[in-house]
């Protein structure tokens, strides 16, 4: 998920360090402060929208590395997994 922000992270002035939303000490902030910065967190939360081209992507590429990996190492692949197996299937496979 992508964040875009329009205002800096630090207001000028402010003391310690602020948080995400600008907010230096959550228990100093007012109540409706507290009750704006809930529903905005929960509005995030909620919000289900990601990068789906980049997760379609990752999978894309994840899936031609495995491919490319069989193709040339295949009998090698299988004789790794055969060892890793026979200790826990009695030595048969």
């Amino acid at each position: 998920m992508t964040v875009h922000r329009n205002r800096p992270l630090r207001r000028p002035g402010a003391g310690g360090a602020p948080d995400a939303c600008g907010v230096t000490d959550l228990a100093a902030a007012s109540p409706t402060r507290r009750r704006h910065l809930a529903q905005r967190l929960l509005a995030r939360l909620r919000d289900d929208s990601g990068d789906v081209p980049g997760w379609v992507l990752i999978t894309l590429m994840t899936a031609g590395i495995v491919v490319a990996l069989w193709a040339v190492a295949s009998d090698q692949i299988v004789r790794i997994f055969e060892n890793a197996m026979a200790p826990f299937l009695g030595g048969s496979l």
